[in-house]
């Protein structure tokens, strides 16, 4: 009996020494999930293209452009939440998806 709770010990430790292993090296993501997504540029993306935002409609979509006229262009994309309608909350949502992108000298 002892010899047969002693294998069964034994076989126990060698899956849990082993298991975690292989549940680590498991996980990985497929490069199209890790491949980021092309962002839209503030400063000359079109009214269509500002719609396809989540959250963002005509009306919004018209402000965005108007605003950047206005003011010359989005110099960050922090100037987002300075358009009527655009508040915290949009803005964290919309932050990774849109871009500024440095002006050119």
């Amino acid at each position: 009996m002892r010899t047969t709770i002693a294998t069964v010990l034994a076989l126990c430790g060698t899956i849990l020494f082993t298991a975690p292993a292989i549940a680590v090296a498991a996980p990985q993501a497929p490069a199209a999930q890790t491949a980021a997504k092309p962002t839209i540029n503030l400063n000359t993306a079109t009214a269509d293209q500002l719609e396809s935002l989540p959250g963002i409609g005509q009306k919004t979509a018209e402000r965005i452009i108007e605003y950047r006229t206005k003011s010359g262009g989005f110099k960050k994309i922090e100037d987002l939440m300075n358009v009527k309608g655009i508040g915290e909350k949009s803005f964290l949502k919309l932050k990774p998806l849109v871009s500024v992108p440095p002006p050119k000298n």
